[in-house]
C-alpha cells in the first residue's frame, strides 16, 4: 500500500504513532517511517510501534485534580489511540495508569496496520536535506540516530539540539517561604528584563551547610542505564552532588555562594551559603533550583532539598536528574504550531520538543498530527488554549518558558517538563464548598486543582467542538473497535 500526497512521519513511538492516528482520523493519508528492526536502539527490546522502554505505567489517572489525569482524559476526548490502548491493556495500580507493555504496543501497532489510510515502512530516514515532502512530522524521541540528530542540529545551530540533560528541580512558587527567603538578585543587578529582586534566596548558616553537604554525599543516587555510561559529564552540568565530592566548599564558591546577597530577615548580614532558585516561567507559578542537576533519587531529593530554610514544605513540579536525551531548544526554534521556524515543512512532536514523559509525548504527537491534518486539508486549526493541558504544555514548550521571552534571544536553560498545574494560568480557587462550609488549610490546594482541572476539560472540549477539533467521542469508539479487533 502506497499513498501519494501523505504526511510523512518519522518514528513510531507513542507520539508518531498517536500522530498517525490523529491525521487517518481526519481522512488524511500518512506514512509512517520506522527504523526498528533494520536498525535497533539500545534501549529498544522489540519491533512494535509505541513501545514503552522503561516504565510501564503513564502515571496518575485522576482527571479531577492531577494534571496527569487531565492529560489523559483530554486524549481521550480527542480519541487518542495511546489512550485507547493503554485502557483496553490496563493493569491494577491504585490510582495510577500501567499497561501490560506487550499487549499495549501489539494493539497500537495492530491498530495502525489495519487503518486503510496509514502505510508503515520499516526503513531508517537518516536525512532531510534531500527529502521533497512538504509535511513533515519528526518524532523521533530522546535516542535519535546520529545521522538524522546531526543534519538537525546543522539545520538549526550548536545551541539548538541537546544531548543530554542536566535538570534541576522546579518548585511551585506557593510553597516557597518568603518568611525565611527573599527576592534579589546579586548585587541588585536587574540584568535584561529584570528588576534588581529578581531571584528568591534561601539562606544557609555553616552548621546548615556542613549537614547539607552530608547529606548530598550519603545521599542515594540513580546510576546510568547502559546506554548512557559512555558519555562523560561536562563542567556547565556537573550534578549538585559530584561537586560536593570535589571538596567541602566547592559549592560555597559555586552555585551555593553568598556573594552579592544580603539578608533582610536577620538585618541584612550575608549569609554562610545561598541556595537561589530563578524563575522559571512567563507565569511566575514555578521557579528552578539554580545549579541544581542531580543523580540522586527522588525519594533523597525531596528529602534533602526539604532541608533548606524556605523549602521545608517545597512542592516539586520537576525532580532533579542527568541523563542522555536529544531535546531542541524549542521555544527558540518551533512556532506555536510546532513547525521548525527555518524550514516550515517539518513539525517535531514527543521528547525531542521538550516534553518530558511518555503521556506528554503521546500529548504533543496528537496535537501535532491535527496541525499537519489541517495543513494538508489547507485548513488553520488554533492551538488549544493555554487553559488546557494540551495548550499548557505546547505554550511552554514554543514560548512559556521564560528564556524565550527575557531579552536573552532564549538562551539554553530549556530543560524537558512534565505536565503540572503550575504551566496552566492560574485560577481563583473556590472559598467555600457545596454545602457553603469554609475551605480551609491542605483543602485550598485540592480546591484550586480541582477548579483547575475542570476549567481544563471545559476548555478543551469546547476547542475540540469550535476550533476544527473533530469529533473525538467517534473516533475514540472507533479506536476501541479496532483495538477490540486486534485482540480477538
Amino acid at each position: 500500500m502506497t499513498h501519494t500526497n501523505s504526511v510523512h512521519i518519522i518514528g513510531g513511538g507513542l507520539a508518531g504513532s498517536e500522530a498517525a492516528w490523529q491525521i487517518a482520523s481526519q481522512g488524511v493519508p500518512v506514512t509512517v517511517h520506522e527504523m526498528r528492526p533494520v536498525r535497533g536502539t539500545d534501549a529498544h527490546h522489540t519491533d512494535s510501534l509505541a513501545e514503552l522502554v522503561c516504565s510501564n505505567s503513564l502515571r496518575s489517572d485522576d482527571h479531577t485534580a492531577n494534571a496527569v489525569g487531565v492529560l489523559h482524559e483530554e486524549m481521550r476526548r480527542a480519541g487518542s489511540l495511546i489512550m485507547a490502548a493503554a485502557d483496553t491493556h490496563k493493569l491494577p495500580a491504585g490510582g495510577a495508569l500501567a499497561v501490560d507493555r506487550h499487549g499495549f504496543s501489539g494493539a497500537v501497532t495492530a491498530a495502525l496496520e489495519a487503518h486503510e489510510l496509514i502505510e508503515i515502512r520499516r526503513e531508517e530516514v537518516s536525512g532531510l536535506a534531500g527529502l521533497d515532502w512538504d509535511n513533515v512530522i519528526v518524532a523521533t524521541g530522546p535516542l535519535t540516530s546520529e545521522a538524522l540528530a546531526a543534519e538537525i542540529q546543522a539545520l538549526t545551530d550548536e545551541d539548538g539540539l541537546a544531548f543530554f540533560d542536566a535538570i534541576a528541580p522546579i518548585v511551585h512558587a506557593e510553597s516557597i517561604d518568603e518568611t525565611k527567603a527573599w527576592r534579589q538578585s546579586r548585587y541588585d543587578k536587574p540584568g535584561p528584563g529584570g528588576t534588581g529582586a529578581d531571584y528568591i534566596n534561601c539562606p544557609l548558616d555553616r552548621d546548615q551547610y556542613e549537614a547539607f553537604i552530608d547529606a548530598l554525599l550519603a545521599g542515594e543516587k540513580t546510576d546510568f542505564k547502559e546506554w548512557e555510561e559512555n558519555t562523560p559529564y561536562f563542567d556547565g552540568c556537573l550534578p549538585i552532588e559530584v561537586m560536593a565530592e570535589r571538596g567541602r566548599e566547592t559549592l560555597r564558591f559555586g552555585p551555593l555562594k553568598p556573594v552579592g546577597l544580603s539578608n533582610p530577615h536577620r538585618g541584612g548580614e550575608r549569609p554562610y551559603a545561598v541556595v537561589q532558585l530563578r524563575q522559571d516561567n512567563a507565569l511566575g507559578t514555578l521557579w528552578n533550583m539554580v545549579g541544581f542537576q542531580t543523580k540522586l533519587r527522588h525519594g533523597a531529593q525531596t528529602r534533602i532539598f526539604r532541608t533548606i530554610p524556605g523549602l521545608e514544605d517545597a512542592q516539586f513540579a520537576r525532580l532533579g536528574g542527568l541523563h542522555r536525551n536529544t531535546f531542541l531548544n524549542s521555544p527558540r526554534l518551533l512556532d506555536h504550531e510546532l513547525r521548525l521556524r527555518r524550514r516550515p515543512s517539518l513539525r517535531f512532536a514527543g521528547q525531542i520538543t521538550g516534553v518530558e514523559g511518555y503521556v506528554e509525548s503521546a500529548a504533543s504527537g496528537l496535537i501535532a498530527g491535527r496541525f499537519a491534518a489541517a495543513q494538508h486539508k489547507g485548513e488553520v486549526l488554533a492551538p488549544p488554549p493555554p487553559t488546557t493541558a494540551h495548550g499548557a504544555l505546547i505554550s511552554h514548550i514554543t514560548g512559556g518558558h521564560l528564556s524565550a521571552t527575557s531579552g536573552d534571544g532564549g538562551a539554553r536553560s530549556f530543560q524537558p517538563m512534565n505536565i503540572n498545574f503550575g504551566l496552566l494560568p492560574p485560577i481563583e480557587a473556590p472559598t467555600r464548598d457545596e454545602e457553603g462550609r469554609r475551605i480551609k488549610g491542605k483543602a485550598k490546594g485540592l480546591a484550586r486543582k480541582q477548579a483547575m482541572a475542570r476549567r481544563a476539560l471545559d476548555d478543551f472540549s469546547h476547542w475540540l467542538a469550535t476550533a476544527g477539533g473533530g469529533d473525538g467521542q467517534a473516533t475514540s469508539t472507533n479506536s476501541i473497535r479496532l483495538l477490540e479487533g486486534s485482540n480477538t
